[in-house]
């Protein structure tokens, strides 16, 4: 594999083909972080995939991680931390920076045209599933566990969750974001997040294949080629897919998220759950009630959207609520309490949901900007 390109935190690499095609490889490098991504690895990727997007000799392109963790456990949201703590009330040059550019790069990988294959391996969490949701190929494996958490750091599903939770089956797009599940591959199937599944052993086997693939300049038939690979590849895995409790508890999840948020919050409350019996469901309501109010109220909002706006509008109003969060929200205290502190014991500026002041929520669903000002506006 010849290396064209490498910053610190992610490495571009181009494999060459048989067919003389070449399949561009990123890699996500920051294995401590579990390869979070932060503005310069978002910068490097916006740029490289541009570049590979009208490089006709660049067939397809492949996204993984380093270390046998995680694909991408989100963002390092740190430095838009420390900017929002030293100017607390004020949208900051650092948050509108990282937003706007995390979502150009998703929106990037659903526009992207020729053929884009995550390897969703391991952790794939917040902005690691933003990238995943973009791409046409979504691989999972045995390892894989899929999570939006950001009720628990006073943000809500971004990275286009207003688009792809809206469509999942039934109410789980609402569970999912209220309760921060973590998917297994078979959830993650189920939900339409992945739509291959192979074992974490065969990533390397993968990509031999990848380059014996007769890559031409036909875009869809390059998909069709690389589809027929991975099902092909699909009824050779040693470790089967397994059960989803998604599917199976659907009925449950549905009925759990049915009406107002208030009433959902008091059915959640008010589960009996003998330890042993649904720790998958214990687990949701822990993290749920423990989550910011705000964001509760947020991920209401959220699901009323539905699926009538498009994915570019769905990135738009999601930026003007991501930076009003770090601003005026409880993205701060949730770092702090997780990342920074890590007391896990964040005060929210709400002690409970029916605190919520619906004045604050206004102000967090209004825009900072006029829709020529938007920052994308060309998106």
């Amino acid at each position: 594999m010849e290396e064209s390109l490498m910053t610190q935190d992610v490495v571009f690499q181009i494999l060459g083909t048989v067919s003389g095609k070449s399949i561009g490889v990123v890699t996500l490098n920051v294995e401590k972080a579990l390869n979070a991504l932060n503005i310069d690895m978002v910068q490097a990727m916006n740029a490289q995939l541009k570049k590979w997007q009208s490089d006709d000799n660049v067939a397809c392109v492949m996204l993984e991680g380093s270390g046998d963790k995680a694909f991408c456990a989100g963002g390092d949201v740190r430095a838009i931390y420390q900017a929002s703590i030293e100017t607390p009330g004020q949208m900051t040059r650092q948050a509108c920076e990282f937003f706007t550019q995390e979502y150009q790069l998703d929106y990037l990988l659903h526009s992207f045209g020729k053929p884009v294959l995550v390897w969703a391996d391991g952790i794939v969490m917040g902005g690691g599933l933003g990238l995943m949701a973009g791409a046409s190929h979504r691989v999972l494996t045995e390892r894989s566990r899929i999570a939006m958490p950001e009720v628990t750091i006073g943000l809500y599903p971004d990275v286009g969750g207003s688009y792809f939770l809206n469509r999942m089956p039934g109410k789980i797009g609402k569970f999912l974001g209220l309760t921060a599940y973590n998917m297994n591959a078979a959830d993650a199937r189920f939900v339409g997040l992945g739509n291959f599944y192979l074992n974490s052993q065969d990533n390397e086997p993968l990509l031999d294949a990848m380059a014996e693939i007769d890559w031409s300049s036909d875009i869809n038939a390059n998909h069709q080629a690389l589809t027929a690979l991975l099902h092909s590849l699909e009824t050779q895995v040693s470790l089967p897919l397994g059960q989803s409790v998604l599917a199976e508890q659907q009925g449950l999840i549905d009925n759990l998220m049915v009406g107002s948020i208030n009433e959902i919050h008091s059915k959640l409350c008010a589960l009996d759950i003998k330890e042993g019996e649904a720790d998958w469901l214990i687990r949701a309501q822990k993290t749920a009630l423990a989550g910011s109010p705000l964001s509760w109220a947020l991920i209401e909002e959220q699901s009323k959207l539905g699926t009538e706006m498009s994915l570019v509008q769905c990135f738009q109003w999601e930026l003007g609520i991501s930076v009003n969060c770090c601003a005026i929200g409880d993205f701060c205290e949730g770092v702090r309490a997780l990342l920074i502190d890590k007391d896990r014991n964040p005060k929210w500026l709400y002690s409970g949901l029916n605190q919520v002041d619906s004045s604050k929520v206004t102000a967090l669903l209004s825009s900072p900007w006029s829709e020529n000002e938007h920052p994308l506006k060309d998106l």
